[in-house]
């Protein structure tokens, strides 16, 4: 009787030596530097290497607290939370190859009328410089997106306001005061869910903050953000990632396909996380390989010189951001605030 005719070898029949080489030649695995980068990691590290003895911790939670929405998306109320600061022109460069500018920043809830165009920058905050367009708020700020979703019926309508929260501060004071200053205006204006977009490392911390207090109390949420390990590392109840650089949470610069796929990755989460601590990575690729990953506070390169003189910048840039805060909230003035003034602070000269 004729044997049946073989299809192939299947794993089991082929010899494990050649699948081992197989496998080494090409396993199809993504280069080890093409991962979400360790933001709490590299801060810690830059601390450390400007001589500062104090790493800044980042809050840490074990409970997430969930909020479904009331009631379905095209009928809900939507605002936008931002850790953008609007443009102020006394206040030196906010635009395109401005440096890290701790005057431009703001120390108090603001809000604004959703139905205006408003010019927003995030000089102020520690984003990544060499990957950003300080000049497209449409990548760190989605309101242009979020209208167009809703002329489509995506959502039912938008708040009248949204909210700015500042970052220069220490996770008492956003826990304490900020989070329930926005949560009071979110109440006022009827909101059922809240989009809440961070740009640098502890933006991402605040506004996870943020995200926490208003689903305490009955308002949806979710983070757009670029900061991986600093949100899960809180703990937020729906978190939308992009793998970008820092300053692009809501989509690429000068891309509004690319900011308007961003925002409905967002608003699907919000219709349909099964709970806390849900996260979805947007498909979207900023680039064909992961060279801007090395950029961000990247140690490799900087000679003891390097180090003093970012050092000295640091801290000069900590005062002028302290005093301000001080004159803000008419709190007694102090200079100690390395830990919050530091982790803001991006480098000023790094190497890829």
């Amino acid at each position: 009787m004729p044997q049946p005719e073989r299809a192939g070898p299947v794993d089991g029949d082929e010899p494990s030596d050649h699948r081992d080489r197989r496998d080494r030649d090409d396993p199809g695995f993504a280069p080890p530097d093409d991962a979400p980068i360790e933001y709490i990691r590299r801060t810690r590290d830059w601390y450390l290497a400007l001589g500062y003895d104090n790493p800044y911790l980042y809050a840490h939670y074990l409970h997430v607290p969930f909020q479904p929405l009331r009631r379905p998306l095209a009928r809900s109320r939507v605002t936008i939370v931002t850790t953008a600061a609007p443009y102020q022109p006394d206040k030196g460069p906010q635009g395109n190859g401005a440096p890290y500018n701790a005057a431009a920043k703001f120390y108090r809830v603001y809000s604004g009328d959703t139905a205006r165009d408003h010019d927003l920058r995030i000089a102020h905050v520690g984003v990544d410089r060499r990957h950003a367009d300080l000049d497209d708020p449409g990548a760190w700020f989605p309101l242009p997106a979020l209208r167009a979703a809703l002329r489509a019926g995506r959502a039912g309508e938008l708040a009248p306001r949204f909210h700015g929260a500042p970052t220069n501060r220490s996770q008492r004071h956003t826990i304490e005061v900020d989070a329930p200053e926005i949560l009071a205006r979110c109440q006022e204006d009827g909101v059922d869910a809240a989009i809440l977009v961070p740009n640098c490392p502890v933006c991402h911390q605040t506004l996870s903050l943020v995200a926490r207090h208003l689903e305490r109390n009955g308002i949806a949420t979710v983070v757009m953000g670029a900061a991986k390990d600093i949100v899960e590392h809180c703990g937020v109840p729906r978190f939308l990632f992009s793998d970008f650089p820092l300053g692009n949470a809501a989509g690429r610069p000068r891309d509004p396909e690319s900011q308007a796929v961003t925002l409905e990755l967002a608003l699907k989460l919000l219709e349909s996380a099964p709970g806390p601590r849900t996260t979805m990575q947007s498909p979207l690729r900023w680039s064909a390989d992961a060279s801007w990953k090395r950029d961000y506070r990247n140690l490799d390169g900087l000679t003891a010189a390097d180090l003093a003189r970012l050092r000295a910048e640091n801290d000069r840039e900590k005062e002028i951001a302290q005093a301000l805060r001080d004159a803000a909230l008419g709190a007694k003035p102090t200079v100690d605030v390395a830990a919050v003034g530091a982790a803001c602070a991006p480098p000023r000269a790094t190497s890829t």
